[in-house]
C-alpha cells in the first residue's frame, strides 16, 4: 500500500474517539502503515525508573492511529484533500487534488 502521508504534513484525524484533531506527523511507521500524530491520542503509561527517568511514574505519550484515518490538510485552503502523483518538470511530486498545488 503506497503511504501518502510523511513525517512533517499536518493531517486531521477524520476518525475515532479523536476525530477532529489536527497536528502534526512525528513518525510514520510503513509495516504496521500507522504514524504518530503530535498532541493527538495521548494516553497514559507506566514507566519503572531507569537511567533515562529516574523518578518513574505515569507519562502522558502519543500513541500511533492508522493512516486510514488521517486526511492530509491542503497548505492553501486548509481543508482536508486527497493527495495524487504526477510527474512534473522531470520530477516526481505530491500534489493536492482539491488546489491542483504541489505538496
Amino acid at each position: 500500500m503506497k503511504l501518502k502521508i510523511k513525517t512533517g504534513d499536518t493531517v486531521r484525524i477524520i476518525a475515532g474517539d479523536h476525530k477532529g484533531t489536527e497536528g502534526k506527523v512525528v513518525s510514520v511507521d510503513r509495516e504496521k502503515n500507522k504514524a504518530i500524530v503530535e498532541g493527538a491520542n495521548m494516553v497514559s503509561k507506566h514507566e519503572k525508573p531507569s537511567a533515562n527517568n529516574p523518578q518513574g511514574g505515569i507519562v502522558k505519550k502519543e500513541a500511533p492511529l492508522h493512516i486510514s484515518n488521517l486526511s492530509l490538510i491542503d497548505p492553501k485552503s486548509g481543508e482536508t484533500t486527497r493527495v495524487g502523483y504526477e510527474v512534473r518538470d522531470g520530477k516526481k511530486v505530491r500534489f493536492s487534488k482539491k488546489s491542483n498545488e504541489v505538496i
